[in-house]
């Protein structure tokens, strides 16, 4: 199941190991006796999976993320958020992780620990274990106050255009990482800014590598004083008819709290980012002819500071998923009796 290998514990995927566990133990050096015990449960783990059958294995997946889902702890209700700066007014229908367990979240997913988010909010209706399950990570870049004085004059084909060439210019380094190179197909949801609310929200559509779905990233910006609040969903393309009712509801109930929204900001006292809402949308460099000559080398500092998206990582965990279960099942294969001449098999 997706949702299965989605919540799957990324221990193993980070450090697989064929290693046998005397030498496992006696590689290590003796000042780390917990790195030297979890390279040991790591192979026994690699072992132990090498003997069940794929329905065996599906199965103690599962198990896994039904155990790290059962220890999650859900808020519901007004929630303050980390930063001090915005809260969330959440109706029935939605419930709010901490920052701990959107982390134990993220890692199980395949990120590295990180400990910057905000949070996440998770539908009610749905289990992040289950088929149809999704999530909206949250974020705050405290970079200074967004000048949203370009935001009606930006053409949003051309920063598409752009955009798409960033991608494919990343694409070498994913690769070099090995993390699953991705394509940008274009905007699921075209960029859309409230200028009353200064409220902005898009979604674009990827197809990353080896994978037939594409992911949908599907993100609301709520612009404040000296910062933007920041909704990224985490989702597939095939879900946008449930995503899309769900991020207007996101944009109605996250708000800066009085003192930190964007009408709050004094010129000249508060700090500034100098870029504008071009690059809030694009997320990387983007061209003079998108958004104009002003601020193009401040977009090249916010580039550094936009959260990654968060669907690399995913496609990421998948390719290295599929890795490590061929990597069993080629155990198996390769201990059972060799198929007579021309019998059909599967690949190694």
């Amino acid at each position: 199941m997706l949702s299965v290998l989605l919540l799957w514990s990324a221990t193993a995927v980070a450090r697989p190991s064929s290693t046998p566990p005397a030498a496992a133990a006696a590689a290590e050096a003796p000042a780390e006796p917990a790195a030297a015990a979890a390279d040991i449960d790591d192979a026994a783990a690699d072992a132990d999976a090498a003997e069940m059958t794929d329905e065996e294995l599906a199965a103690a997946l599962d198990a896994e993320a039904r155990e790290l889902d059962a220890s999650l702890h859900y808020q519901t209700g007004t929630i303050r958020l980390p930063c001090g700066k915005a809260e969330l007014a959440l109706p029935d229908g939605y419930r709010y992780l901490d920052p701990a367990d959107t982390d134990r979240v993220l890692q199980s997913w395949g990120n590295p620990p990180d400990d910057t988010t905000e949070g996440m909010l998770v539908p009610a209706g749905a289990s992040l274990v289950d088929d149809g399950g999704w999530a909206v990570v949250l974020g705050y870049l405290d970079d200074g106050h967004v000048d949203d004085s370009d935001a009606a004059s930006i053409d949003y084909d051309a920063l598409l255009v752009q955009m798409k060439r960033d991608a494919a210019a990343d694409n070498e380094e994913r690769a070099r990482l090995g993390i699953a190179t991705g394509e940008l197909l274009g905007w699921a949801e075209p960029p859309h800014y409230d200028r009353a609310t200064r409220k902005l929200y898009w979604a674009k559509e990827i197809q990353f590598e080896g994978n037939d779905a594409t992911t949908l990233n599907y993100a609301v910006r709520v612009l404040g004083r000296e910062g933007v609040l920041e909704l990224n969903a985490v989702a597939t393309t095939a879900q946008l008819a449930d995503v899309r009712p769900a991020m207007a509801q996101m944009l109605a109930f996250s708000d800066f709290t009085d003192g930190n929204r964007y009408t709050d900001y004094v010129p000249g006292s508060d700090r500034s980012s100098g870029y504008g809402v071009a690059a809030v949308v694009a997320g990387g460099v983007v061209t003079a002819k998108a958004v104009g000559t002003k601020g193009f080398v401040a977009i090249l500092i916010a580039a550094k500071k936009i959260l990654l998206a968060i669907g690399l990582a995913i496609a990421g965990f998948f390719k290295a998923i599929w890795s490590r279960l061929r990597r069993l099942t080629g155990r198996r294969d390769a201990a059972a009796p060799s198929p007579p001449a021309g019998a059909d098999g599967d690949d190694a």
